[in-house]
This record gives structure tokens, sequence and C-alpha cells, in this order.
């Protein structure tokens, strides 16, 4: 794990593979989350520089409030800078999905993938809870009340998540994950996804809480403008971000590949398949 001093002067972390190339494959975390939730992946990437990076308030990279998903890409291109990136790959799971397709304004950027990704909140064509787990649809109806109302939603219901264990892990989850996802979640999956969740809040809720009031409003771009190709991928057995959402997005960015794979949940999805979407995103940078 690295630490990089932003033009602003916050601290923003990122981890990296070690592989020394001017491509790369640019990995944009979930929510809640942090870069070692895509520990596994940076190891099976031999050839170009893999990056994981966690976004404002998470980890050790320092909160900047008021941010939209449109902000990131200054963040994530600071980094690119740094590491001598020429072209790359974004790939974005959960709450990262929208932050992979927003880095698609990078001239490097050469195509987008996005896991199970967030579509935009306020669309008349998209129900954005419909089909959520009951946990969601009080963390959004708070998130929909402004900063003090998610802030207090935070306190309350959080914490355990700064301790939780991959024993404890599907029992966190609640209503928010099927039976696809409950199978995916091997001991070593759930402590994997539980150091993550610990590492990620371990200084508080703000990247959480931030994330939450970005994805209630505007995106801050325009998809309807992306010119680089997009693959969604999408399981019909996921309650944090439901298919209702991967299908509008693929409706509204030209071009796009929509892979919908039916039996599959939100965490399935990548242990499962990726292998193959590490493959795919490979090809476009040969």
């Amino acid at each position: 794990m690295s630490t990089l001093r932003l033009s602003d002067g916050r601290a923003f972390e990122y981890l990296d593979n070690g592989i020394s190339s001017d491509k790369a494959i640019l990995f944009l975390h979930g929510t809640p989350g942090d870069a070692t939730a895509w520990s596994t992946w940076l190891n099976e990437i031999t050839t170009v520089t893999a990056i994981a990076t966690s976004r404002p308030g998470y980890g050790l990279s320092e909160r900047k409030g008021g941010r939209t998903v449109a902000h990131d890409l200054q963040n994530q291109a600071q980094v690119l800078d740094h590491l001598g990136i020429k072209s790359f790959v974004a790939i974005g799971w959960s709450g990262g999905g929208p932050h992979s397709l927003n880095m698609t304004r990078d001239s490097r950027c050469v195509a987008s993938f996005t896991l199970a990704g967030v579509g935009e909140s306020g669309r008349e064509d998209l129900n954005f809870l419909e089909g959520m787990g009951p946990e969601n649809h009080d963390e959004f109806g708070e998130a929909l009340r402004g900063e003090a109302a998610i802030t207090a939603w935070m306190e309350k219901n959080a914490p355990s998540f700064q301790t939780v264990t991959g024993e404890q892990i599907i029992e966190a989850f609640g209503g928010l994950i099927g039976d696809a996802d409950k199978r995916a979640l091997t001991p070593r999956v759930a402590d994997q996804h539980a150091a993550t969740l610990r590492r990620a809040l371990r200084n508080g809720f703000t990247g959480w809480i931030d994330d939450d009031l970005a994805f209630v409003r505007d995106f801050g771009f325009d998809l309807h403008r992306i010119q680089k190709p997009v693959v969604i991928w999408q399981g019909d057995d996921d309650y944090m971000v439901p298919k209702a959402h991967s299908e509008w997005l693929a409706k509204h960015i030209p071009g796009s590949q929509l892979r919908f794979v039916p039996g599959h949940g939100h965490i399935s999805l990548g242990e499962e398949f990726r292998p193959t979407i590490i493959a795919d995103a490979l090809t476009y940078l040969e």
C-alpha cells in the first residue's frame, strides 16, 4: 500500500501489483470498501500494472466532503500520472461502478467495466430502491434526507462493521444477500470481505457517508456522452444493486454490452467470473 499526496494536499492511498508498465487496469471498490477489496485480483495480473485505490474518507485516504462521482476523476488521474500510465481499463464493482464509468472521461481510458454497478438516482425511468434489501431502503432513505440524517444513521448502524469477522459477515449483510452470495462467502472470501470492511472504516464512516450522498444526486457527468467501450456485468440474485440498475445503465450508455448472468448475486459474480473479466479487460490493452 502506498500513499500519494494530491495537488490539494490530501493523502490518497493506492495498492498496486508491483508490475512496471505504462498499461494498467484500475480498480474502483464498492461501498463501503477500500483498495484491499481487490487484492486477489491484483495478484492474478502479471503482464500490466494493476492499481486499486481507496476513495476519500476510506482507509488512509483523507476526506473530500461534498464530492460527486465526477470529482473522483482528479484523484485517480493523479495516481495514473504518478505511475506513468498511458492507457488503462477501469473496473468498478457496486459503488465503484459509476466511478469506473466516470474514468471514461480520461483520454487514456480505453474501456470501462462495471460489475453490478449503481445506476443514477432521481431518473424517471429508474426506481433506485426497488428490489434492494431492507437495509438499503433504510440507508438511502436517510441519505435522501441529507448529511446530518445519514451521519446519524451511520453512528447507530455502522460501528459493528468496524469489528466484523468473517464468521459474522453473512449475518451482518442481512437481507442484502441472497442464496448465491451466501454460497460464495466461503470462509476465505468472508474473511477477506470482513478484513476490507474493518480497514476501510477504521478511521470512521466519512467515506461511506460521502458515497451515499453522491449516489442520491447526479453523477456529475453525462452517460450518453460516453464513447469508450463499456461492459456491464450483472446477476439477478442481487439485493444490494438489483439488475434494473445494470439494465438502466445499458439503456443509457451508447454501445454498451450487458452481460447478464442468471443465478448470480452481488458477490458471487466477481468470485466466479474473475478470470474471465480480467482476460477480457486485458484484450483492450493489447
